[in-house]
Formats: C-alpha cells, sequence, structure tokens
C-alpha cells in the first residue's frame, strides 16, 4: 500500500527541499513581476530552514511537496509551497496545508499567512477552501490569512453563558457572528451570555417566530441583532431581511447561519457548539479575517 508521510525539516535536508520546489514550480506559467522561486540556491533554503523550518512530504520514500516557514511574530507564514506535477492531483496539497495548520498551533501561533497571485486562480481557491481569506494586496499579490479556531469545553450551562459573556464584552458594532449548534446544544444560553457582556436589553430568547430580533444597548454600546436562520430557504431570504443596514451599528448574531451568513461579512466569527454524550458542550470559535488578529479568543475561552 503506498504511504505518504509529512515531516518537519530542517537545513540538514536543503538539498531535498530545494529540489522540491525546483521541480514543483518549473511548470508554473510566467507571471509579472516574475515569481522567484527558480531563484533559489541551497545556501538561500538552508538559511531558512534553519531559521524556522519547512515540511517534506514523502509517497513511498520519495520526496514529492514541500514549504517553508517563515516567523511572522503571531502567525507563521507559509511560502515556496509546492507539490511536484506528477504528484498533483491526490489530495497531498491539502495534507501539507493541514500539516501547516498543525505546526502552527504547536507554536503558539494564532494563524497562518501566505502571499498568492491574483493570475493563479485555481491557487487562490485551494487556499480559501482551505480556510484563509484576502486581506491585503499590492498589485497581482494577494495576502491572504487563516486564523487558528479555539476551543473551549463547557460542562454546565453556567460555563456556556459566562463564555458568551466574555466574548460579548470584546465585541464591537459591525461583529458577525454565526453560530450553529444541534437542538439543546446551548445557543439559547450562549446567546443570553453575549447579551449580557454587550450590555443589551433582555430577555433574550429564541427568535424562531420572529426570525430577527433587535436588543438595543443599555448603555453606549452597540445593539444586538439575533437572527434565526433555521426556516430560510437561501442567503437570499437572509438578505430579505435587510440585516445589512444594521450590521455596522450592531453585532449580529445569525443562529442556523452557516452557508447562509457568511456574504454579510468578509470577517466575523464562525461559532459551533457541539453536545457530547456526557453533557459535556464544546465550543469552537473560528475567526475569519484581519478584524480578529489582535485578540485575545484564547483569554475569552479560558477566563
Amino acid at each position: 500500500m503506498a504511504v505518504t508521510e509529512i515531516h518537519e525539516v530542517g537545513a540538514e535536508r536543503a538539498d531535498e527541499v530545494l529540489a522540491m520546489i525546483h521541480r514543483a514550480f518549473a511548470d508554473r506559467p510566467a507571471l509579472d513581476p516574475p515569481a522567484t522561486a527558480m531563484s533559489e540556491t541551497a545556501a538561500s533554503v538552508s538559511a531558512a530552514l534553519a531559521s524556522d523550518g519547512g515540511l517534506l512530504a514523502f509517497h513511498d520514500g520519495e520526496p514529492i511537496g514541500t514549504l517553508l516557514f517563515q516567523d511572522r511574530g503571531r502567525l507563521l507564514g507559509v511560502r515556496r509551497f509546492g507539490v511536484v506535477p506528477d504528484a498533483r492531483g491526490h489530495g497531498l496539497a491539502g495534507l501539507l496545508a493541514y500539516r501547516a495548520a498543525l505546526v502552527a498551533a504547536g507554536r503558539g501561533k494564532v494563524g497562518l499567512s501566505l502571499e498568492a497571485r491574483a493570475e493563479l486562480p485555481a491557487t487562490v481557491r485551494f487556499w480559501q477552501q482551505n480556510g484563509y481569506v484576502e486581506v491585503g494586496r499590492d498589485g497581482p499579490r494577494l495576502d491572504l490569512l487563516r486564523l487558528l479556531p479555539v476551543q473551549v469545553a463547557l460542562p454546565t450551562p453556567s460555563d456556556t453563558r459566562s463564555v458568551g459573556r466574555r466574548l460579548g464584552a470584546v465585541l464591537a458594532a459591525g461583529d458577525l457572528l454565526i453560530l450553529t449548534g444541534d437542538l439543546g446544544a446551548g445557543k439559547t444560553t450562549f446567546t443570553q451570555g453575549l447579551g449580557e457582556g454587550l450590555g443589551v436589553r433582555g430577555p433574550i430568547t429564541s427568535p424562531t417566530f420572529v426570525i430577527a430580533r433587535v436588543h438595543p444597548s443599555l448603555a453606549d454600546g452597540p445593539a444586538l441583532v439575533h437572527v434565526d436562520a433555521y426556516r430560510l430557504g437561501d442567503s437570499a431570504e437572509l438578505d430579505d431581511l435587510d440585516l445589512d443596514t444594521d450590521l455596522d451599528e450592531a453585532v449580529t448574531v445569525v443562529e442556523w447561519g452557516s452557508g447562509l451568513a457568511e456574504a454579510l461579512s468578509s470577517e466575523r466569527l464562525e461559532l459551533t457548539l457541539e453536545r457530547a454524550a456526557d453533557d459535556v458542550r464544546t465550543l469552537t470559535i473560528t475567526p475569519v479575517g484581519l478584524r480578529w488578529l489582535a485578540a485575545d479568543l484564547s483569554a475569552v475561552a479560558s477566563g
């Protein structure tokens, strides 16, 4: 049976990494300004690996893909990402991207960043499918960012409410939260805590029968717009609620919004509540967009 392995490597594998870079980038189309991957040398690759490391992928013992890491403070940069032509189309690129995220988490980073080229739309789509979003552009060069999810165990409803309260305290007008979870997972309890953290007028209950409910601030903060998208068929029906008029002035929480509400904002929090057999809930917070780079969501999760 064919075996694919991916290893973290340092300068001792510079020759193999260099060979993979040259093989992977040799058939790329000419770009303007030109890509610089083919200018890499054993010395430049060795220095990069000695500083920040990289990944080398093998299939049945043969190297077939690679990438270099670059420390960027709270982020782990990814560069020279490539798979040799004969190995493309078999999921290896996705495995490399997944392993890069594991390395970033292991190094205590909050996310990953990389540069892509607008002239290579298939490559841009690949990174988007792997959770990256565009956060900057310099001509044809696109800056892409993926922030890592944060998980927190919630043994009791009180814990669910408390983490909602802590998150509410750091939210601002214009923030969008997409909240997903099975019936009984604690979505309403979480949103009640969120409202407490925001300081809005209650009571906060499920908006199922009205689809959307607005809770004004009791102070000078943003209102909370609480939406239940369960009975909405598509994003067009969500648009019919005229939520865009509130997004800049309120914090908007869309329950059952996965697959529907993402178009409302390119910067959002995607929240998933799961309930285990022992009744312990797990909340996964996935930040999307540059807005959340400076936010300390791990502190929200840990209290």
